[in-house]
């Protein structure tokens, strides 16, 4: 099944819920397959600072909100990694608020660290300078991941006040250019978005060569303006939206860990992450975080990712394996 045009991609975002799972997800979960076989990639995750100076309009922690915070050290980080890294897990997603704070030689310091303990690393800290990015690559950093959101400048302004979108755009080129694969991708039905904004997302994503798409449907997360406007995104356009991004990019990864009907389950939601698969999708998490931090860590409510015990119960109830990259 070819799908190149905004025409095409339309197609499969109005078409009717039955169709869509008999005919699209299972072509996009053919593709998958031949692309990794029988396997779920699993990379361990650990946000390590949840301060940030943003005050996005959809985001538990911009700025404004009054929540607990955190930032974490090297030194408390890298014996999480270590245990990690001795049930099999290779890769880590290290991500974080915008911490202005923080210290940029300690995040090479850590990068540094898990580069020694085998770890190969993304990393998600926001928008940086260009000599910056380039930093991180030499020290290790194979992936950087930085989501557009949305890709019409008047949207994304709106909803994210705190920068602008050319500066994003610019950011996503320096990535680039530093020799880092580029991670990105939008929010999925945030109150308000058209099916045509986000049939240009998913245009915005190809043309931006993305290596893995972290997306998920938008969740109002407590506290939050955008909240007032409505509800949680809906869950099939989200389906839908993986299996587009499959069928169009065979190679990238796609975030399993998505939610479904039941809110306090999170991310970690069987169901929802299982009918991720049956979409084209091929990534989870392992979180890292001790229970005090994941509480605190909430771009969105409820976001419980959880562990390893959860991957493997994913993997056994959808006959696949896992890949834990410890290899």
């Amino acid at each position: 099944m070819d799908l190149n045009t905004k025409q095409e991609i339309l197609e499969v975002l109005t078409m009717p819920e039955e169709t869509f799972w008999s005919q699209v997800a299972p072509a996009a979960r053919e593709v998958c397959q031949k692309q990794f076989g029988t396997s779920l990639l699993v990379t361990a995750m650990l946000a390590y600072t949840n301060i940030c100076k943003n005050q996005c309009l959809y985001c538990g922690m911009r700025a404004g909100n009054k929540i607990p915070r955190y930032r974490m050290s090297p030194e408390e980080i890298l014996p999480l990694a270590q245990r990690a890294r001795e049930d099999g897990l290779g890769r880590m997603f290290l991500l974080a608020g915008e911490d202005q704070n923080y210290g940029f030689e300690k995040l090479l310091t850590l990068i540094a660290g898990l580069r020694q303990q085998g770890y190969t690393i993304a990393l998600g800290a926001g928008e940086l300078s260009r000599t910056q990015y380039q930093e991180l690559h030499d020290a290790g950093v194979e992936e950087y991941v930085l989501k557009f959101e949305m890709s019409h400048p008047d949207s994304f302004q709106r909803l994210n006040p705190s920068t602008t979108y050319a500066k994003r755009m610019g950011c996503a080129q320096w990535i680039k250019e530093a020799g880092m694969k580029l991670a990105s991708g939008n929010i999925v039905d945030w109150p308000g978005q058209t099916l045509d904004e986000l049939a240009d997302d998913i245009l915005l994503m190809k043309a931006l060569e993305i290596s893995w798409a972290p997306n998920i449907p938008y969740l109002p997360a407590a506290n939050t303006p955008l909240a007032k406007e409505g509800g949680p995104g809906r869950f099939l356009l989200n389906n839908k939206e993986m299996a587009i991004l499959r069928l169009m990019m065979p190679a990238i990864k796609i975030t399993a860990q998505q939610p479904g009907i039941n809110p306090k389950t999170g991310l970690a939601d069987e169901t929802g992450n299982l009918n991720a698969i049956a979409c084209g999708a091929n990534l989870l998490f392992c979180d890292l975080l001790p229970d005090a931090q994941a509480d605190a860590f909430r771009p969105i409510d409820q976001r419980h990712v959880s562990g390893l015990q959860h991957c493997e119960a994913v993997a056994q109830l959808s006959g696949l394996t896992l890949d834990l990259g410890g290899e």
